[in-house]
């Protein structure tokens, strides 16, 4: 189970309207990005995809085997109620009640589909009322059902990994900076405010440009991460930068933009690998 020091749960949550219309901008964007990286691999290519679930599952997990979190529960006393699955789902925040929702459109009459009512009652909450050690119980019992890891991998896609991927290649930037968003959204949640993954592109872009606007790529992402912690710093649960300072800031260092591998880093002070 993963040590609760290292699970993190996001800042802001966005609702599936908000995410509509954040998706829905996306191409307006692209129309305008000009990348020069025509021949760059992207994030969203399989290989690279993994690469990018196991960097964030070193630092949300202390292991690079993310598919042994779809079992994952606990409350990690961080105001968000239960935090679970591949992606930190929190009762608490919204997301949980998509997955469950999502779940039973899949798997009607699913072990978790009960719990419906009692997810949209601690919804913005910190409660366990109508879940307890019975939900707990039930979410391991899911986590062995094919389904339910497919409902993981799409509201993790749907929410998280697609609208990152999508924005970062609409501002011009290689695997890297497609990795960069992801992890941000990951930790910080989608949204425009100023500590959700909209806020910190905003502060970055006041100063450098991105690619896509003729900048520097290099420029532009150690402007990101340095924004990126700047709002990690001001909650005690995000305060250790180590997933930027010796996990992102050393591949940017070594120009890795494809995030080609043997890639080595350090998150808590832990070292990993992945050499293929």
């Amino acid at each position: 189970m993963p040590s609760t020091k290292h699970r993190t749960a996001r800042s802001t949550r966005t609702t599936r309207a908000a995410l509509a219309i954040l998706i829905g901008a996306l191409p307006l964007t692209l129309a305008t990005a000009g990348t020069g990286h025509a021949a760059s691999v992207g994030l969203d290519d399989a290989k690279k995809k993994e690469i990018a679930m196991e960097l964030v599952s070193s630092a949300e997990n202390s292991s690079l085997d993310w598919k042994a979190q779809y079992k994952y529960i606990e409350d990690i006393k961080d105001g968000r109620g239960y935090t679970a699955g591949i992606i930190g789902f929190c009762s608490g925040t919204g997301d949980m009640l998509d997955l469950v929702e999502h779940y039973t459109d899949l798997k009607p009459g699913n072990v978790l589909a009960k719990y419906l009512p009692a997810l949209k009652k601690v919804n913005g909450t910190e409660s366990h009322s109508g879940l307890g050690t019975a939900f707990v119980n039930d979410w391991k019992t899911a986590a062995k059902d094919t389904v339910f890891q497919q409902a993981q991998n799409d509201e993790r896609d749907r929410v998280y990994f697609d609208p990152a991927v999508k924005q970062a290649k609409s501002d011009g930037l290689r695997a890297l900076g497609q990795f960069a968003y992801y992890d941000a959204i990951v930790m910080h949640g989608p949204g425009n405010s100023s500590d959700s993954f909209g806020g910190i592109r905003a502060a970055a872009m006041k100063k450098a440009k991105t690619p896509a606007q003729g900048g520097d790529e290099t420029a532009y992402l150690n402007a990101f991460l340095d924004a990126r912690k700047v709002i990690m710093k001001q909650e005690e649960a995000h305060a250790d930068t180590s997933r930027v300072d010796t996990e992102q800031r050393v591949f940017l260092t070594n120009k890795n933009f494809d995030l080609n591998p043997p890639l080595k880093w350090k998150v808590y002070g832990d070292p990993y690998q992945i050499n293929s």
